[in-house]
């Protein structure tokens, strides 16, 4: 038998594994409908975390971010394997499993983390003029008044918030522009 050897990238993907392997089996979960899918997700997502260890940098995301990321792949090429192959259960199950690859929240929740990490990483006040008028749709001239700013400065920092955020998102690995 083979001494396991353990380094600094051992103790961070256990650490990983401590803090964030319930909720990703709850999310392969939700995805997959099948518990011991679930489970392989979450192992397969930790395998690609560990090989890919030096790939992580913390000043791109958070590492829960970054599982979630690998999590949202593992579940699509499990889903793509299972549909490939015959069911193993009832009609019934193979249809909910169906279903649940297809559903978007998943996807949703996680590209809702992915893009509050982006805003993170651009400065207040685009981030600011961005939150008041694409997410919570208001005017410009009505977000201008209320930061005592002009309505141009108001479209200005809007246009470098989407490009700073493109940015960012695309540094965190996103391709779907």
């Amino acid at each position: 038998m083979r001494a396991v050897s353990f380094t600094l990238d051992d103790v961070a993907i256990r650490a990983a594994y401590s803090a964030h392997a319930g909720e990703l089996y709850g999310f392969a979960y939700r995805s997959l409908g099948d518990g011991g899918l679930a489970e392989e997700a979450v192992q397969e997502t930790f395998v690609r975390a560990w090989r890919a260890a030096e790939r992580f940098d913390e000043q791109l995301g958070s590492m829960r971010t970054w599982l979630f990321s690998i999590l949202r792949h593992v579940v699509i090429d499990l889903a793509r394997a299972r549909s490939a192959r015959p069911p193993l259960a009832s009609a019934d199950d193979a249809e909910h499993v169906v279903q649940a690859t297809g559903d978007d929240a998943f996807d949703r929740a996680l590209v809702s983390w992915q893009i509050e990490e982006a805003l993170r990483r651009i400065g207040a006040d685009h981030r600011r003029v961005l939150v008041e008028t694409y997410f919570r749709g208001r005017p410009y001239a009505e977000v201008a008044e209320d930061l005592g700013i002009p309505e141009g400065t108001v479209k200005s920092r809007v246009y470098y918030a989407l490009k700073a955020i493109r940015l960012v998102l695309e540094e965190m690995g996103w391709d779907e522009f």
